[in-house]
C-alpha cells in the first residue's frame, strides 16, 4: 500500500512538473495605464537596415493608454530590449484614453498628431527569434514588460504579436 501511495504521489509530481513546465509564462502585471499593445518584431519582406529603401521603419512597437479617463504624457518613459538597445521619449506623446503611438526604427519626424515616434537608427532593435520588450516610466519603475518567442508566440508567423488587445 505505502508503495503504491508514494509511486502515485512521484507520478502526481512529476505530472504537475511537466503541466508547469509546458504552461505559457505569464505576463506580470504593472499597475500602468500604458501597456505594450503588440510588437512587429519581423518587418515585412527581406530585413534591410539601410537608411535609404530598408524596411526597418515597419518594425514597431504600440504603446498604448489603457486608462478610462487619464491622459498620459510618454515624455521621458524608455522602451528597452533585452540587449539594452534604448529609445527615450524626448518630446510630448499625449496619450488620450485609448489612444496609442507607435515606436518604428529609421528616421522621421515624430508626430503627437499622427501617433509616432521614431528611433533614429536604421538598425533592427527586435530580434526575430525572441526578445524582452520593456516599457519603463520617467521614474525608472516598470509600465510593462513582455517577453517573446517566434515559435511561442506568433502562431499564424505573421511577424507581429499582441500582448494587450
Amino acid at each position: 500500500m505505502r508503495k503504491r501511495s508514494a509511486i502515485a504521489a512521484a507520478l502526481a509530481v512529476g505530472t504537475l512538473a511537466a503541466l508547469a513546465s509546458a504552461a505559457p509564462a505569464q505576463a506580470t502585471e504593472y499597475s500602468s495605464a500604458l501597456k505594450i499593445k503588440g510588437v512587429q518584431y519581423d518587418a515585412p519582406g527581406r530585413d534591410s537596415n539601410r537608411c535609404s529603401g530598408g524596411n526597418t521603419a515597419a518594425e514597431f512597437v504600440t504603446i498604448k493608454n489603457y486608462s478610462r479617463t487619464a491622459t498620459v504624457n510618454l515624455k521621458g518613459y524608455t522602451v528597452k530590449d533585452a540587449t539594452g538597445n534604448t529609445y527615450v521619449f524626448r518630446i510630448n506623446h499625449y496619450l488620450q484614453p485609448g489612444d496609442y503611438v507607435s515606436l518604428r526604427g529609421n528616421y522621421g519626424t515624430e508626430s503627437d498628431a499622427k501617433n509616432v515616434a521614431y528611433r533614429s537608427n536604421c538598425n533592427f532593435i527586435w530580434n526575430n527569434d525572441r526578445d524582452t520588450i520593456k516599457l519603463i516610466k520617467p521614474g525608472g519603475a516598470y509600465a510593462d514588460v513582455h517577453a517573446y518567442t517566434k515559435s511561442g508566440n506568433d502562431r499564424d508567423g505573421n511577424g507581429y504579436i499582441t500582448f494587450h488587445g
